[in-house]
Parts: C-alpha cells; structure tokens; sequence
C-alpha cells in the first residue's frame, strides 16, 4: 500500500512538473518574457524592448534573440531615399505569434552602393523600388545597429486589451482618410496605430527619436 502510494505521488509530482512548464499548445513558458507592452526605458533613455536595445543592437543579435534569419529588402523611394529591412514572419514570441520588421540604421551612401550591387531590382505599386541585396552585403549588414521596431500583431486588439496593458496614451492624432487612430507614447518611443478596420501597428523607436517617427503624420493628423 505503500509503495502504491508513493509511485501514485511521484506520478502527480510529475504531471504537475509537466503542466508548470508547458503554456497551451505545448509551448515551454518563456523565462525571459518578451512582450509588446514589456517597454524599459532606462537612465540614459535608451529603450529596451524584445530582448534589444534599439540603436545598438544589431541584426546579429535580432537574429540570435529570435531563433530566425528574417528576409533583408533594400528599398529605394520615389523621392530617392533608400531603406534597408529585415523581415521576420511568423515569430512566436513568449506565447504571441507576430510578424515583425526591423529598420537597421544605414548610411544613405552605403545603402546606395548596396543597392548598385543589388541582384533584381523590382518596382512596387507605390513606384518605391526593391533590390535583393548580396551574399556578401547581407553579411556585412549583420552587424547593422537595429533603429526602429514594427510589430506586426497576428490577432486584432481591441481598445481595452491596449490600455489594460500599455496603459492611456499620452496623445491620440488621427489620421483623416484611413480612420487610423494613433495612441502615442513618446517617453517609451512607442506609435500604436490603432485601425477600427483591421489589426493594429506598433512602431518602437528610442524615444528621442520620436518627433522623427511623426513626421510622416504631419500633414494628415486630426486631434482626437
């Protein structure tokens, strides 16, 4: 009776090991949580957001964090302005699954020499137009310092989902064709486009780098 006793306790002791470790869907619960809201801005308003430091990690180190390679596009905009991003879809990140894209911080000169050495170049809708960069320049921009963050959500949030976890915005500004609302968040260096329509959009940049994040909003915003 006894033994019965004690295999029946180590079997539970076991189960209950099994059920603490694993998250629904039989996922390990992530020890270092990496969640849109989980924002650190610290004493020299660098911020800290999914396991980087913006303006000083680089793709490397995305690359390490996420257990992925992500796909590198070099854009070049009808106004002539050149911009390089890795692409990363499909990752689960402590439990949520997102598409992301990481904006890397590259000299206009350097991007424009890239995009000479470019494989294809294709012309998008918009007239930007997209270059598939090298072997070689996608190694050398492994160690790209990563400067803006979009996180790309795979279900739709709602407005009380938002606040109960990022709290009420600082600013809403609206946009006045598309009916986007953006919560702004400077001192986290945080843009949640907020789309009645669809899934929402969150730009993360160094806080001191916020005002440039808005600029594209400047003639289109509508305080709500």
């Amino acid at each position: 009776m006894d033994r019965k006793f004690g295999f029946g306790l180590l079997l539970f002791a076991l189960v209950a090991i099994a059920v603490a470790i694993l998250s629904p869907g039989g996922r390990t619960v992530d020890p270092n949580p990496r969640l849109p809201w989980m924002i650190e801005v610290d004493a020299h308003g660098e911020s800290h957001v999914f396991g980087l430091t913006l303006g000083e990690s680089t793709l490397a180190n995305a690359r390490e964090e996420f257990q992925e390679q992500g796909k590198m596009n070099l854009f070049l905009s009808p106004q002539g302005e050149y911009a390089i991003e890795a692409y990363f879809q499909r990752l689960f990140l402590s439990g949520l699954r997102a598409d992301m894209v990481l904006s890397l911080n590259v000299g206009q000169q350097q991007a424009a020499e890239i995009f000479e050495r470019g494989l294809r170049i294709s012309k998008l809708g918009s007239g930007t137009k997209k270059v598939d960069i090298t072997i070689p320049d996608q190694e050398l921009l492994a160690q790209a310092k990563v400067a803006r963050i979009t996180y790309l959500p795979a279900t739709d949030l709602d407005e009380k989902i938002l606040r109960r976890h990022f709290g009420e915005p600082q600013q809403k500004l609206g946009e006045k064709k598309s009916g986007i609302v953006h919560w702004l968040y400077p001192h986290k260096g945080l843009d949640i486009a907020v789309n009645p329509d669809g899934k929402e959009v969150f730009q993360y940049v160094r806080p001191a780098e916020f005002e440039e994040l808005m600029k594209p909003l400047d003639n289109q915003k509508i305080a709500q």
